[in-house]
């Protein structure tokens, strides 16, 4: 299956009807890490991190369950709330 998200010279290109509802997809454009993902009403959420550390965390992922791990961690590790 094609990935539904890629990043050019001239920014990212989407292709949302590739995307299964409720699964983070990323991409590196530049020096940011873009997250997105569509929700159960189809709408597309896209978020842009530049923290460089965890900019190159993100990088080093290899795959979608090894990113969401992070996450999970990195959250644990900021003390968010519900």
């Amino acid at each position: 299956m094609t990935y539904p998200v890629s990043a050019g010279e001239n920014g990212l290109k989407l292709r949302p009807e590739l995307m299964e509802k409720e699964r983070l997809y990323h991409c590196m454009f530049k020096d940011k890490a873009m997250l997105l993902f569509k929700d159960s009403m189809d709408v597309l959420n896209c978020y842009e991190i530049e923290e460089a550390d965890l900019v190159e965390k993100i990088r080093s992922c290899k795959d979608d369950s090894e990113l969401e791990d992070l996450f999970a961690e990195y959250i644990k590790g900021h003390d968010v709330k519900n």
